[in-house]
């Protein structure tokens, strides 16, 4: 059986946010001491909370009765996933700054994020069909 176009959207951007929550484990896991329970345990959590939103979202059936309703569920834990990958952003770039983990590795953090972001801005949008 082949899967519609939005279904594997909505796949792809949960395997990429795993992507992007493994790559922030690695890192961080040779990370000093110092920065353990502030940044490092941040970053981590809120990779893991951005899984944890979008195959929430991704379990809202859309459809029947209450399908408004629905989608403003769905809407609501597609927004919480993106404004958390925000602020891993932001936490990311003041552990660059603080020598908790490398430049290349806060850029490629940048980028896999910045993908989840689009695709998950872009599956938020879809709703509105």
């Amino acid at each position: 059986m082949k899967a519609n176009s939005r279904e594997i959207n909505e796949l792809f951007v949960i395997t990429k946010a795993k992507e992007l929550a493994t790559y922030i484990l690695t890192v961080t896991d040779k990370a000093p001491k110092k920065f353990r329970f502030t940044l490092v345990s941040r970053m981590q959590n809120l990779s893991l909370n951005i899984i944890e939103y979008l195959l929430r979202a991704n379990d809202v059936y859309i459809g029947g009765n209450n399908q408004k309703r629905n989608i403003a569920i769905r809407n609501e834990w597609q927004q919480r996933a993106i404004t958390d990958l925000k602020i891993l952003n932001y936490i990311g770039m003041v552990a660059m700054e603080q020598n908790c983990i490398l430049h290349r590795q806060y850029k490629q953090i940048a980028q896999i994020s910045s993908e989840v972001m689009a695709l998950a801005i872009r599956w938020k949008r879809g709703n509105k069909d």
